[in-house]
């Protein structure tokens, strides 16, 4: 069952229980989230309503009905300064309202409901919504040339895989007990590593190999792109406890 606003309203425990009262579930799947970076520094109170109480009582709710919790986190918790790929040791550091409001959320999810995991994830693409590759093609048919930061690292990101990634690991979840290697907060990307340019040049190629327009693409500093919202210069998480513990 895919629940949205109105049906469900995150940021109130009543609504979650009366969806969670009507139909039972084995388990949660937490993929909603207030995600416009920019806007959440003038809308924190949203944000942090939506992306940080919110998972706290889809928690609270999961611990009374004995049922595990996937969620899904960020990049944005860490400031991107580390000169190497982010672990789950690592220690958060948001820079932003957006990246805050996500780490709050993540603590509190954990701390109502240990039987919880939260993927960390970046760079997601989708055919829905909004995303760096649909924007791409759609400016690449109105632009002669694109300017693309290349000062910013990380790794393109299926959505269909995390929803994958949840499905196959969800039945483990149900079963194992609170203190299972199989709980905690693990980050889960796609593969390999690049930067906004490199993965605009790549989405360009493939619009002309399908016969679509493929504009020029210059490389530009974070500097030259200034936004209301710092974006971490580094967004590279390694994902190996995830293919160790979950395979």
């Amino acid at each position: 069952l895919a629940l949205e606003a109105p049906e469900l309203d995150l940021t109130s425990a009543a609504s979650i229980a009366a969806a969670m009262a009507g139909f039972r579930p084995e388990a949660i799947i937490n993929a909603a989230a207030y995600t416009a970076v920019d806007r959440a520094e003038d809308d924190r109170a949203l944000a942090f309503a939506v992306n940080g109480t919110g998972p706290g009582l889809l928690g609270e709710a999961a611990a009374r009905a004995g049922i595990p919790v996937v969620h899904y986190s960020t990049d944005y918790v860490f400031d991107g300064s580390k000169p190497t790929p982010y672990t789950e040791a690592d220690a958060p550091n948001p820079v932003g309202a957006y990246g805050a409001s996500k780490l709050e959320g993540e603590q509190r999810l954990h701390a109502a409901q240990p039987r919880s995991v939260t993927f960390r994830t970046a760079w997601v693409c989708s055919a829905h919504g909004n995303n760096f590759v649909k924007t791409m093609l759609r400016f690449g048919k109105e632009r002669p040339e694109l300017r693309v930061v290349a000062d910013q690292q990380g790794a393109p990101t299926f959505a269909d895989d995390l929803a994958d990634a949840a499905i196959a690991i969800l039945p483990k979840l149900v079963a194992a007990k609170a203190g299972e290697d199989c709980f905690g907060v693990f980050h889960l990307t796609g593969q390999p590593f690049t930067t906004w340019h490199g993965f605009a040049e790549a989405i360009f190629e493939g619009a002309a190999a399908r016969g679509q327009p493929a504009p020029k693409v210059t490389a530009i500093t974070t500097a030259e792109y200034p936004t209301r919202a710092s974006r971490p210069a580094n967004s590279r998480l390694d994902c190996s406890r995830a293919a160790a513990v979950l395979g």
